[in-house]
């Protein structure tokens, strides 16, 4: 087993990666930017080093730091995490020329299932439904134009190196067409190097369902069920869960998609973690959507559920070792959730809200898990993503799970910046969510109807008492010679009289 094991990350999976290093025995060393020298996986490492300033392309996007770092600190192996590095095949084979070992995929691994189209070819090798689309880069937009005279509008232009809903632009109409494709390409050049698109027909309303699987050096592969990712914002996830609603009333479905995301796996030569992502649609069926070649954001929930830690079987195989488990052996029990922690205002088009955090109070309780990197008095940096932190939930049905994860958002308090977690509240309030009703267009529909914030009888009398309050604490403070008379108007502003 490894006895140095250097996080090429950052943030709360830093974190989560190093207290199973400390389980097993395994001393971690950290990286760092200039923005996170007082970060929390900084502080918990057993040793850390500076990688550069706070952008991340000077920082955690640097493999010549990293490995300089790795070599430094005489590590063996490097866990990326997710993100940054950790979907590189060329780190990826860096990590292999340095002797060290990548706690991932092969390169070659990374790089078949890192193009949306190639890794389309690979699942309509492996015999698994994908959606309709072309499994080779478009030339220009008069390919997509082809492909909807074949399939007809709406359909999907999504970039070929591409991830996050970036490069990825909805076309209902041949009108639409021309300006989508200039968009989504150029979007998809500045964020992943690469202008490619493909195309695919759009499934209305689908829900986004994904299986969890790892597998050794030995071609042994087990997976751990789904996860349902449906709640999201901008394609991004922001709540999961597992067992998936859908899934769980509907016999031999878990072991359809999972038997169909081993077959993919094993097409491509795969071992360690790994997620295959499906659509469902309206009807029930799943079709291939794209496989995640790293450790997942949402891993918590399955462990919840499953029992396994994740990121030791990581390490475990990256060792060498086998697989300790057959498929036969992962049992479901209970359900999960997972609301990841965001400083931003859901109510202002998700916008971030960077800052000093003021006040810190994390729920606790039976089967409360908090994957978090913050502590009261640390400043959220605006440099990077702004997850604070994953709270998860564990109980023995769905309606329980929710009551646990209401109480639990109830008692976490994060003070001076915006976050989500009001937000959360409302959603597992609704109704559509507590019958399961979801599809990955869930919460631009649920703030589309969301009832506008009315202030009450009680709340206006308070606001009226305490405009009067400033009103008069003002004027007396002119006839004592202090500030000019003000008062306050209706629309929150202060007016100054004479």
């Amino acid at each position: 087993m490894f006895r140095k094991v250097l996080i090429a990350n950052r943030g709360e999976i830093a974190v989560r990666i190093i207290r199973t290093l400390r389980e097993m025995g395994i001393s971690p060393v950290a990286v760092y930017s200039d923005a996170d020298r007082t970060s929390l996986h900084v502080r918990m490492a057993d040793e850390a080093e500076r990688v550069g300033p706070p952008p991340s392309m000077e920082s955690y996007l640097r493999v010549d730091r990293i490995l300089e770092a790795a070599r430094k600190h005489r590590v063996e192996a490097i866990h990326p995490g997710y993100g940054f590095l950790s979907e590189n095949a060329d780190f990826a084979a860096a990590c292999d020329a340095e002797g060290l070992v990548f706690i991932g995929p092969s390169a070659a691994s990374i790089r078949r299932m890192g193009s949306k189209t190639a890794a389309r070819q690979m699942a309509v090798a492996a015999g698994a439904p994908v959606v309709p689309g072309t499994h080779e880069a478009l030339q220009d937009a008069a390919g997509a134009r082809a492909f909807a005279r074949q399939h007809g509008y709406p359909l999907l232009l999504k970039a070929v190196a591409g991830g996050g809903g970036k490069g990825m632009r909805r076309v209902d109409s041949d009108a639409e067409l021309d300006s989508a494709f200039r968009d989504a390409s150029s979007e998809a050049d500045r964020a992943f190097k690469n202008s490619e698109l493909y195309v695919e027909q759009l499934i209305e309303r689908p829900r986004h369902i994904e299986i969890q699987l790892i597998g050794d050096r030995q071609g042994n592969l087990v997976h751990f069920g789904e996860r349902e990712c449906s709640i999201q914002r901008r394609h991004q996830k922001v709540m999961e869960e597992c067992p998936s609603p859908l899934v769980d009333v509907r016999p031999g479905m878990r072991e359809q998609m999972g038997e169909t995301a081993i077959r993919i796996a094993r097409e491509a030569g795969y071992y360690n973690a790994g997620t295959v992502e499906f659509l469902v649609d309206a009807n029930g069926a799943f079709h291939f959507l794209e496989m995640n070649t790293r450790l997942q954001v949402e891993h918590p929930i399955t462990e919840l559920v499953t029992g396994y830690d994740l990121v030791r079987l990581q390490i475990e195989v990256a060792a060498g070792k086998k697989l300790p488990l057959r498929q036969e052996d992962i049992t479901w029990r209970g359900w999960a959730l997972e609301c990841r922690v965001y400083a931003e205002d859901p109510y202002n088009n998700f916008f971030p809200s960077p800052g000093a955090i003021t006040r810190l109070t994390r729920p606790l309780g039976p089967g409360v898990r908090l994957d978090g990197c913050v502590y009261d008095g640390w400043t959220v940096p605006i440099e990077y993503d702004p997850l604070l932190a994953k709270l998860a939930v564990w109980n023995r049905s769905r309606e329980t799970a929710v009551a646990r994860m209401l109480r639990a958002l109830g008692e976490y308090d994060v003070g001076g910046i915006h976050t989500n977690i009001p937000f959360f509240r409302q959603i597992l309030e609704d109704d559509d969510f507590r019958h399961g009703r979801l599809h990955t267009g869930f919460v631009d529909q649920f703030l589309a109807r969301r009832t506008p914030f009315e202030p009450g009888p009680e709340l206006e009398a308070l606001a009226a008492l305490v405009a009067s309050f400033h009103t008069a604490r003002s004027a007396r403070r002119t006839e004592n010679g202090g500030a000019p008379r003000s008062r306050w108007l209706e629309d929150g502003r202060r007016e100054t009289l004479g």
